[in-house]
């Protein structure tokens, strides 16, 4: 990881509602898939109604513009699709913040539609695509953050080599306190626990468990209890359960709610793989007892972490009982 992100993931911006003001000005109107010399031609022309998040309208300057925040389901495929490559990474690129969210908003339609065609370009696409993620305009903030969901489920494992960029910034923007912002980010990592493949992504999220920023370890921690299941009984059994109990007991004691719960939901399915795996190794040894859940936990952690991992399963499964 390099040193430029390690310092966006260390530090939270800080300066949401000044940028925010700031962000009310200068507005222009987008192409909805036009080429980036139609928008030069469009500023000129009168000023329309602006509509973000749903409605609130802002008028502010002499040119005011549309921004929408479209679904993914919603959005239209593009008709020339070699103009709009063309354009892609001007537009990205580009100076203008209303011409950078029409840039990404083609980005997430290509992606839909034409994944193949904008496969080449996605080296030269992601650095700009996170540099809207660090832009504390929210319009444009948001939108890259759709785009990011939206480029994990067209590309999947593509994207490893270059997820790391994307992974600080929307663990950064899934920790702040601009809810709309926050809870894109949200969905965007769960898209990402969900398309690229737990064997690649586990790696790259085990060390945001140790970030000194509490917010970042507990939306680390979601993400990697999110995908541990996706390995499978045989899956978990191959990556290590000793691994990822040791894991999940580091986060059992963590700052943050989030964090705690999410090893907690962890140490049940692993107790649950384990148990399986080892009920069908050892049905016939006399003394199935030795591999007990609670001897490999007492062998694979210090006592204390071995105490608290015992005590949040047997709770569990107590529950479990009563239940019945």
């Amino acid at each position: 990881m390099s040193e430029n992100a390690l310092r966006d993931l260390n530090t939270l911006p800080t300066a949401e509602k000044k940028n925010d003001d700031s962000s009310k000005g200068n507005f222009t109107k987008p192409c909805n898939g036009n080429t980036v010399e139609k928008v030069e031609e469009q500023q000129k022309k009168s000023p329309a109604s602006v509509h973000i998040n749903g409605g609130e309208t802002v008028n502010a300057g002499v040119e005011v513009a549309e921004v929408e925040y479209i679904d993914s389901e919603n959005l239209n495929d593009i008709e020339d699709v070699d103009t709009c490559l063309k354009n892609l990474l001007p537009g990205l690129d580009s100076k203008d913040w209303v011409l950078v969210v029409e840039a990404l908003n083609n980005v997430r339609r290509l992606s839909i539609f034409h994944k193949e065609a904008m496969q080449s370009m996605l080296v030269d696409v992601i650095p700009l695509l996170v540099k809207s993620l660090k832009n504390p305009r929210s319009a444009v903030c948001k939108t890259a953050i759709m785009t990011s969901a939206d480029i994990f489920g067209a590309y999947n494992d593509d994207l490893i080599d270059c997820l790391d960029p994307l992974l600080v910034q929307l663990l950064l923007k899934s920790s702040q306190d601009k809810r709309f912002v926050c809870e894109a980010a949200v969905r965007a990592l769960q898209a990402m626990t969900t398309s690229v493949s737990p064997l690649s992504l586990l790696p790259k999220l085990q060390p945001y468990l140790k970030n000194r920023n509490p917010r970042i370890r507990a939306k680390a921690s979601m993400c990697f209890c999110r995908s541990v299941p996706r390995l499978g009984v045989e899956g978990i059994k191959e990556y290590g359960i000793d691994k990822l109990i040791q894991v999940a007991a580091s986060q059992l004691s963590d700052q943050l709610p989030e964090s705690r719960e999410a090893a907690r939901t962890l140490l049940l399915e692993l107790q649950t793989v384990y148990e399986k795996s080892h009920d069908l190794s050892t049905a016939i040894s006399e003394h199935p007892e030795t591999g007990s859940w609670e001897n490999f936990c007492q062998s694979k952690l210090s006592p204390l972490s071995a105490q608290a991992v015992l005590r949040v399963t047997n709770v569990a499964r107590e529950g479990l009982v009563i239940g019945s």
